[in-house]
């Protein structure tokens, strides 16, 4: 039996392992740490899905275990992150059961769930991806540092509901998934990696938040002008 065909699972049964790594250091209180494992699940979540195309060992079961991992690393990871946030920096002593941090959670499950059964899913996204939104708020507190931001409750509650909701809206993302390496039809691609790139160079950590938020506005703005029944 080929071990090629246990490499896309292993990798993404390694993306689970950074997603537990990253629970259980909130709760050692080295919640510092969380933003590193997002990033190196995140490269693990990539590289998963390149290893399934290049060895062509696509699998149901693959595809049940990427979700199911995700939804640990960018869907209860950054919900708990937050919950942690609210509690310690922003001093909100909210009790567990009505945690608006817990729509984090909630939504990923439900963004993960849509998209293994939407086929409209193949070169572009509907609703934020859960990497993309666990990226965006676990690095946040960088950039809310960096701009000399004031944490507050409603602040960070008002960002948790849009995000959680941006999650399951309809809104079309564009994929960074490349056919080609021209430049026609890769436009907004290379544009928004060249931007994203700009913006970790000028603001390193507090950066990544933006990106996302590019990521978002760009997709938006393409949208808006592609031409409708596209």
């Amino acid at each position: 039996m080929s071990i090629t065909r246990h490499i896309p699972n292993a990798l993404t049964c390694c993306n689970l392992i950074c997603g537990c790594f990253g629970i259980i250091s909130i709760y050692e209180g080295a919640s510092y740490l969380v933003p590193w494992f997002v990033i190196i699940a995140g490269v693990f979540d990539f590289f998963d899905g390149f290893a399934a195309r290049i060895f062509k060992v696509n699998s149901p079961i693959g595809k049940e275990l990427d979700s199911l991992a995700d939804m640990v690393t960018f869907g209860v990871l950054p919900a708990m992150f937050m919950h942690h946030y609210l509690q310690n920096v922003v001093g909100a002593h909210w009790d567990l059961w009505y945690d608006p941090s817990i729509l984090i959670a909630v939504c990923s499950a439900l963004r993960l769930a849509k998209f293994n059964v939407d086929p409209r899913q193949i070169d572009g996204f509907i609703g934020v991806p859960t990497p993309a939104n666990a990226m965006f708020f676990v690095f946040m507190p960088f950039m809310l540092t960096y701009f000399h931001i004031e944490p507050n409750i409603y602040l960070i509650v008002g960002i948790i509901l849009l995000f959680s909701w941006l999650m399951v809206s309809p809104l079309p993302l564009f994929s960074l998934k490349f056919k080609s390496f021209g430049w026609k039809g890769n436009e907004v691609r290379f544009t928004f990696l060249a931007a994203a790139v700009l913006l970790l160079a000028i603001f390193r950590e507090a950066g990544m938040s933006l990106v996302i938020i590019l990521y978002v506005l760009t997709s938006l703005v393409t949208g808006l002008k592609r031409p409708t029944g596209t």
